[in-house]
Parts: C-alpha cells; structure tokens; sequence
C-alpha cells in the first residue's frame, strides 16, 4: 500500500464508510503494476442506503433555491482550485496520466462547477399566451429526480463533474459510480461537495462490480435518470434497464474520431498540432484524433512531420515532471492495442514509428503512428484507445466524408483547410456530434458534448447539459 495515496471508503447519505466487513478491490498503479490501496465494495445494503437517502432527499433539495444550490457548487468551485495539485497527484498514481495533465483536469472540474452553478440559476419556465380570455399557461421547469450516474477511469474528474454538476444545479441528488480502477479521483470531487455544504444524502458515491451495481441502482423505483459514459457494449446494455424503467438516459459512448486534412491546409503545422492532441492521455480519450484521413498531395510530408514530432514525446512515470507520455490505465490495454495494431500490420499496414509494448513494470506502449493502413483493419473500425495514430490517404472530398462516416460512431470529428466552401461542405456532411475545423479544441464547459448513431444519445455541457435534468410541466389557469 501507498502512504502517500488517499485513504479510500464509500460515502453513503453523508456518511464515510470503510473498508471493514466489505469485499475490497485492488487500485493499481499503471506505472509500476502495484497494488496501492484496496477499494470497498458497495453491499446491497449500503447500496439501498444510498437510494433510500436518495429519495429522502429529492424533496428538500429541490426545494432549495437555485442561488443556494449555486453557492454551494460555487464554494466546491473554489476547493477544487486550491486541491487541484494534491488532486493530480492521486489521479496520477491511480491513472498514469502525466501530472501536469491530471492538475490541470481538477482545475477544469471547477471551471464546469462555475459553469453549471449559473446555469442552475438560468433554469427557467415561461408563460405561453393562452387561447381562454383571462387564462394564463405556464411551463414550470422541475428536477426529474434522483440520479444515478456511471463514468469512466479516463477523465476520472471531468466527467463526473459534468454529472454531478449539472443534476445538483437542477435540483437532483446523484448516485455516482466512478471507475474502480480510479477512485481517490472521484472521491476528491465528493469531498469538496460535501466541504462546500451539500447537505446529507444528496450525493452518494458507491463502488463495486460495475454491472452488479449499475443493475441494482437502474432497477430501483428511485432512480428517475441515468446518465452514463462508456462503452458502446456497455451503454446498449444500461439503454435496455433505463427503457424497462421509462427512464431517462444520456449516453456518452464510443467513438473513432476522424481528421480530414485537405492539400491546401498546412500539412506540417497540422501534424505537430495533432501529436499533442492524439497522445494526450496516452490517447485513451473518446474524441482522440485517431484516423487521419490525409489528402494525397500532402500525404507523405504529413507522416514524415507526424513521426519527426511523435519521437519528441518522452515515456515514462506520470509522477515525473519531464514524461509527456504516460502509461495505459490497466492491464488490458497492451495486449488489447496489440492485437489492433498486429491485424492492421497483417493486412499491409507500415508501422512508421512505434508499434510495440515498451519492456519493465507498467503497462507502456510506444507511441505509434501507421500509415497506408487498410479500412477493412479492425483497428479502422475498432477504437484502439491508447497512443497509436492511423495515417489513410484519400483523393477527393467525396471519398475523405466516405471514409469518415464509414463507421457506426458519430462522437467527434476534425477538419482542415483553407477553403471556406469546403469547410461549410464537410460541416454539412460530416456524421458527427462535434466538428472542429481547423484546430483539436473541442471540449468546454460552455459548449455541448455527445455524439450521434452508436456513439449516445444526449449532450453534456452548455445550456444543453443540465435539459435532461429537468422535465416540463404544464399549468394551465383558467
């Protein structure tokens, strides 16, 4: 075990609870392979405590005011900001994202804590001009109930904070699950919650095996929304309970974002601007730039400029200041990249740079770049999720959008070139849920995020991301 790593527990209705008498779970370091800490699990017990309080609380917390409710997001704002740095910390020992990286996550879960706390205030009804002489109809915008939300071990701060932000704003206690394999993270957010004053039972945070307590939680009459970040498997799985239930779900899933580079953009800056963007967390970010649909007039100066910047990265310990690349999160994702990368290869793909597992603890994999690789490789279809780029050639607009929308996911989608015409053309026909041209920035609190096709359904951040929240009721005054 790991001094310097967060002591772990459940918080269940405003109570820590611990370890004992509970199954626990290893929280390993991808770094080392170590074990740093044993997570508890959730019982059946405490996981009916947490929907109990749940319920019990909806009511009180509706009716808090929405400047309450901002306040309260707002003081969290604020202690995510001074804990930022321990915060990174833990999330790199649990994670392997270079440090800097995860600091800088905290700090932009408080960026979405402000954002939402003024979208709670911003929540409002209207009076629609009614048919009767003297009546009045007013749409009233209420909190649809307790929520229970799942997120993922890649961004172990910024999706719950999306979460958890925009439900508290509109009123809604949350039931959150956050990844097993990084759990100080999500923990820590709960914390500055419940410093900032949140009141008892209106957030709980469970762990567990994942479909066991996703099971359990959608199932029960108290639950009135689910929000979920994952898989494509595992979010058609969560949809099925929801509909059992009638209940709402927001599902941020998979996806294989594609970059279309025109010859008449700038193939080299492009390049070097890419490798930040797709390496990033060891790429294991749902809207990695990751096929790089490449026009065939700057096709080869574009790989050549793409490995020249790839070999800058430096491998290594998240904890070291100077490693801009770090692990993968767990043991699976070697061989699973592996397998990915081996099928491509077998099927007439170069391997420009990289390509293999890096030797010694960890679970390393060297950053990657593939060129001429055939769109029929599975790693075309599949998301490799870990630091490998695939470099395609393409002759003409029709057959870059072809390659582009070739897949069932629709999440986000990269554009560049100097034509204005073209830029509106693959704004029009691009199947995706995000686009940006001609830069890698995608993701603000102010802007909507999610996707189309099997990549979800729903939008998290903007105005858009607190709607699924809350519910229109009609009251109609004769």
């Amino acid at each position: 075990m790991n001094a310097d790593y967060p002591e772990l527990a459940l918080l269940v209705g405003g109570e820590w609870r611990s370890a004992g008498g509970r199954e626990t779970l290893p929280v390993r370091n991808p770094a080392t392979g170590e074990v740093i800490a044993r997570l508890p699990a959730a019982s059946v017990g405490d996981l009916d405590d947490a929907l109990e309080r749940a319920q019990r609380a909806a009511d009180p917390w509706r009716a808090t005011t929405a400047y309450d409710r901002y306040r309260m997001l707002r003081r969290a704002a604020e202690l995510l900001r001074v804990r930022a740095p321990e915060i990174g910390r833990a999330t790199t020992m649990e994670q392997g994202k270079p440090v800097a990286e995860a600091t800088a996550e905290a700090v932009s879960a408080a960026d979405i804590f402000d954002w939402f706390a003024e979208e709670g205030r911003r929540a409002y009804g209207r009076i629609v001009p009614s048919r009767v002489p003297g009546g009045r109809d007013l749409v009233l915008r209420q909190p649809v109930g307790p929520v229970a939300a799942f997120t993922p071990w890649n961004f172990p701060i910024t999706i719950p904070a999306r979460k958890l932000a925009a439900a508290l704003a509109a009123g809604c206690p949350v039931i959150l699950k956050p990844a097993e394999e990084t759990p100080a993270t999500g923990l820590a957010l709960a914390r500055a919650l419940v410093d900032a004053g949140l009141p008892d039972g209106v957030l709980s945070v469970v762990f567990g095996r994942p479909a066991e307590v996703s099971e359990h939680l959608i199932r029960s009459d108290a639950v009135r929304k689910v929000t979920f970040t994952g898989s494509t498997a595992v979010g058609k799985r969560i949809a099925r309970l929801a509909a059992d239930g009638v209940k709402r779900a927001t599902l941020e899933l998979g996806g294989h974002a594609p970059v279309l580079v025109f010859d008449d953009a700038d193939a080299e800056t492009v390049a070097r601007r890419a490798v930040a963007s797709k390496f990033r967390n060891a790429g294991q970010i749902c809207i990695a730039p990751t096929r790089f649909l490449i026009q065939e007039g700057v096709y080869e100066r574009f790989v050549r400029a793409m490995a020249d910047e790839i070999s800058r990265l430096r491998m290594g310990d998240g904890l070291d200041a100077s490693t801009t690349l770090g692990p993968l999160a767990h043991e699976r994702r070697p061989a699973a990249v592996a397998a990915l990368v081996d099928d491509a290869v077998d099927r007439g793909a170069r391997i420009v740079t990289g390509g293999g597992e890096a030797p010694g603890p960890g679970y390393f994999w060297h950053p990657t770049l593939l060129a001429e690789v055939d769109p029929a490789a599975r790693i075309m279809r599949e998301e490799p999720f870990g630091p490998v780029a695939l470099a395609v050639p393409f002759a003409d607009t029709d057959e870059a959008l072809r390659l582009a929308n070739a897949l069932p996911y629709g999440l986000a989608s990269y554009a560049f070139t100097d034509s204005r015409s073209r830029a509106r053309e693959v704004s029009e026909r691009i199947e995706a849920g995000m686009l940006a041209i001609n830069h890698f920035r995608l993701v603000g609190p102010e802007t909507p995020f999610g996707g189309v096709k099997e990549s979800g359904y729903g939008s998290e951040g903007g105005s858009e991301g607190i709607e699924d929240f809350l519910h229109s009721k009609l009251v109609s005054e004769a």
